[in-house]
């Protein structure tokens, strides 16, 4: 009865913090900015000297409140604050917005995974987490055409760990990231072929390591047992 209670609990503290901010960010125009760069720039300057705090925020509503674009919302930081203070907010939102949503999946199971993830997406990704788990949230997470924040969801679901899991989010996810922080910055401009060089180069790396990673992983396994 404890753990009903404290579900029900939990289920109306999330609701009433999400919808909050989700009013919020309504009610100051963030959706109106969202639609593009300088628009989103301009709306995180108006918060000075509370700017920081406010990109800060908006990165973690990108993965708690889907669909906010993090990479729009990282090349707009990035061309306020310069590339490494950009990356590091964006970092460390993106890591504790996605331990989040993996602990409230966790704790509330599949009826609040739903309020968030279609049918089609959670039957299309659940399955392949359960059985690449690793290497595919590795991979889904470094190559930027997967749906990150769904993932980080769906693997509540799971039986990973959530220090496993943790470890995979801060390794795998900051470097997309990192590249829209360097573009928003100036630091680095990646011109469109190179965008789908780099696209094709992910999305083989990707196929190959679906079809093989199973026994790459058995392999370093089994050496790692010899020793």
């Amino acid at each position: 009865m404890e753990s009903k209670w404290g579900k029900l609990l939990l289920w109306i503290l999330t609701a009433a913090i999400l919808g909050g901010s989700v009013w919020a960010l309504y009610a100051t125009g963030f959706f109106e900015a969202a639609g593009s760069q300088e628009k989103l720039g301009e709306y995180i300057a108006r918060c000075a000297p509370w700017s920081h705090l406010a990109y800060f925020g908006i990165q973690l509503a990108s993965v708690v409140i889907a669909p906010i674009p993090s990479n729009l919302t990282a090349a707009a930081g990035a061309y306020l604050f310069g590339l490494w203070p950009s990356f590091l907010l964006t970092w460390g939102a993106v890591a504790l917005g996605s331990a989040i949503v993996f602990g409230l999946a966790r704790a509330l199971g599949q009826g609040f995974v739903g309020q968030f993830v279609s049918e089609k997406a959670s039957g299309k990704y659940l399955d392949v987490i359960r059985r690449k788990r690793d290497v595919f949230l590795a991979l889904a997470f470094l190559f930027p055409f997967f749906p990150d924040d769904i993932l980080c969801i769906l693997a509540g679901l799971t039986d990973i760990s959530f220090k496993r899991f943790f470890l995979l989010v801060a390794v795998f996810r900051p470097w997309g990231l990192l590249v829209s922080c360097a573009v928003g910055s100036a630091t680095v401009a990646i011109p469109w072929w190179g965008m789908a060089l780099l696209g094709a180069l992910g999305l083989a790396a990707f196929l190959l390591a679906m079809k093989y990673g199973d026994k790459l992983e058995d392999a370093v396994m089994k050496r790692l047992d010899k020793k």
